[in-house]
């Protein structure tokens, strides 16, 4: 049996949110599952020194050009949120207390999210938003919002960022494919090549 492909993003990732559009089309074409890992890039700056695109003279204004572009290319609804970027945890929390019960329903919350903050200009790195997110899928509201301050639910996501980091993990979009690494939803095309051709 072909293992899963390993899809590690953050949630104020905007180049994760365009390759969660498209990792699960890919994967599916070849035959293969996706494992959805949202991470925490505060955590893995602290040790590569990277800083958010924003902060980032020249490269962050390039990044605001490129995100439209790209957005434009995809054709998915973008804009800039009024807060970027955010901190992941209450929407990464919720994905892992939801997807360890349903994995398709993680992935579905987990889409819902990225568009809240993409598209929707929501703040998700709010608990009550993240909770209003799952709502409208028809999970518990209250539940949800108990689990995220549920010592367990908080573990469960530093052991992920933890094991990240462990596997070399530095950004996102991170996808990888039988041990092999790709970063930036620019690399999508060779995924499916590598997929295709089991590698060169």
């Amino acid at each position: 049996m072909t293992a899963p492909i390993d899809f590690y993003f953050d949630f104020s990732s905007p180049y994760g949110y365009f390759a969660s559009a498209r990792i699960e089309e890919i994967a599916a074409k070849h035959g293969r599952s996706v494992v959805w890992r949202p991470i925490l890039l505060g955590a893995v700056f602290k040790i590569t020194g990277q800083q958010p695109l924003p902060t980032i003279p020249l490269k962050g204004s390039y990044a605001k050009h490129d995100l439209a572009r790209s957005a434009r290319l995809f054709g998915m609804p973008f804009r800039l949120p009024t807060k970027f970027p955010i901190a992941g945890q209450a929407p990464s929390r919720a994905y892992y207390w939801v997807a360890d019960r349903d994995g398709a329903q993680g992935r579905t919350l987990a889409q819902a999210l990225y568009r809240a903050y993409f598209a929707e200009d929501r703040d998700i790195s709010n608990p009550e938003v993240t909770a209003n997110v799952a709502a409208k899928l028809g999970l518990n509201r209250e539940e949800l919002l108990h689990a995220l301050n549920d010592p367990a639910v908080k573990e469960r996501l530093k052991n992920e960022v933890d094991a990240a980091i462990e596997r070399g993990v530095f950004g996102s979009p991170y996808v990888i494919v039988d041990g092999e690494p790709f970063w930036g939803s620019d690399r999508l095309d060779q995924v499916d090549r590598w997929l295709a051709t089991r590698g060169w």
